[in-house]
């Protein structure tokens, strides 16, 4: 019998060559085709978009498990904490957390077979690499096709709601700097509100956007600003210039009928230091030492698709460890069963118990939106969209399994 590396490693070569070709559908198969000689089994379950739900990944021929909440369940502990977490009696069954990256995904159950250590060093290290290819699978396989996206789906979203999802980053990205991890609700009815980031060499750029309206029409305001703002972005414009694009690109296609709140930022990785403009927009939260310390309320001009040319961004200086809470005015506007408001205090108060616990940032903001939903009596009135960017390596270091 080969030594538990070299086994893993055919695994992984063999998982390699049967996805060469394969559909998003075929994925969960090819699995557990591949771990096949090591008498080990595999499911593949992928968290939905409301983060509440572990949903199976369905395989040819065989009965789909039952879904598994986030929250109650061993497999949400993975989920949540990123560890491996064993069945009750079953030191040879485990969950473990699925991510292509950093952004989490998943988990997948594993049956060993009973000569294989599931204490042993090197068997954890070939689990983890197998784990991360699957993990790269997922994220490479779905746009192909519509399995995977299916397995993730509790109900069919809104025409809106697919519009923008499909637009938008991952939910969460991070490097050895920065994490930045964001969150939509109502997941399959959003319509106005957006998100957008991206990191290229030392710096970072964010964007949370919230149109006015609801529904398609909300949408389509959002994804006019968001392509015009990625457009100018891509080209090597500045923050100004990235703003303007998005006015005129709203004003061209829509006049002065439609405009967009927002908040766009560029952080400097290597010394921290923040430009931002504020569009109309909520001011993000800055959170140092897990308080809240003071608001980015300057660099104010009109929504995008008014015109507004003067303004100039205002600068701010991250300290180690800070974090930026963006959000849109869904979360503080959420009601209670008498009419009161989640607010903005109440906002800030949660992020600090969670920024205590010590959670990874994607938890955070997963836990930070259900607070919210609870606070909230029947659906959520309006779009709701919270993004963190957090200056920390040990943030950095959290988020990996």
């Amino acid at each position: 019998m080969k030594p538990p590396p070299e086994l893993w490693q055919d695994a992984i070569f063999e998982l390699l060559r049967r996805t060469q070709r394969a559909q998003p559908g075929d994925l969960a198969d090819a699995a557990n085709a591949a771990v096949r000689p090591l008498d080990a089994e595999i499911t593949i379950y992928l968290v939905d978009h409301e983060q509440r739900t572990l949903r199976a990944v369905p395989g040819r021929g065989r009965p789909t498990p039952q879904s598994l909440p986030v929250d109650a369940s061993l497999a949400g502990r993975a989920f949540m904490t990123g560890t491996l977490v064993p069945v009750a009696g079953e030191r040879w069954r485990l969950w473990t957390q699925l991510q292509d990256g950093t952004e989490r995904l998943g988990v997948l159950n594993l049956r060993l077979p009973e000569w294989l250590d599931p204490g042993d060093p090197e068997v954890t290290a070939g689990l983890r690499q197998f784990n991360e290819l699957v993990g790269h699978l997922v994220a490479a396989k779905n746009p192909y096709g519509d399995a995977l996206r299916r397995a993730r789906r509790s109900r069919r979203p809104s025409t809106a709601s697919e519009l923008l999802w499909r637009m938008l980053p991952p939910l969460s990205f991070a490097t050895d700097h920065v994490v930045i991890s964001a969150i939509l609700e109502p997941a399959y009815e959003v319509g106005g509100d957006a998100f957008d980031y991206a990191v290229d060499a030392d710096v970072a750029r964010v964007a949370v956007l919230d149109a006015v309206g609801r529904g398609l029409h909300a949408g389509l305001t959002a994804a006019v600003a968001l392509s015009a703002m990625r457009t100018a972005r891509i080209d090597g414009d500045g923050l100004y210039a990235v703003a303007r694009a998005a006015d005129e690109a709203l004003t061209d296609n829509f006049g002065d009928q439609r405009y967009v709140t927002a908040v766009l930022a560029e952080i400097d990785l290597i010394s921290g230091a923040v430009r931002y403009v504020n569009a109309g927009h909520p001011p993000p939260v800055l959170l140092r030492g897990g308080k809240a310390v003071g608001v980015l309320d300057r660099g104010r001009r009109m929504p995008l698709g008014l015109d507004d040319p003067a303004v100039e961004p205002a600068e701010l200086a991250l300290e180690p460890g800070d974090r930026l809470l963006f959000h849109t005015d869904g979360f503080t506007e959420a009601r209670d069963e008498h009419g009161g408001e989640f607010g903005v205090h109440r906002l800030v108060d949660f992020a600090e118990r969670h920024a205590a616990a010590g959670l990874p940032v994607p938890e955070t903001l997963r836990r930070l939106s259900h607070d919210v939903l609870a606070h909230q009596y029947g659906p959520l009135r309006d779009d709701a969209t919270l993004l963190m960017v957090s200056w920390s390596e040990e943030d950095s270091r959290r988020v990996l399994v």
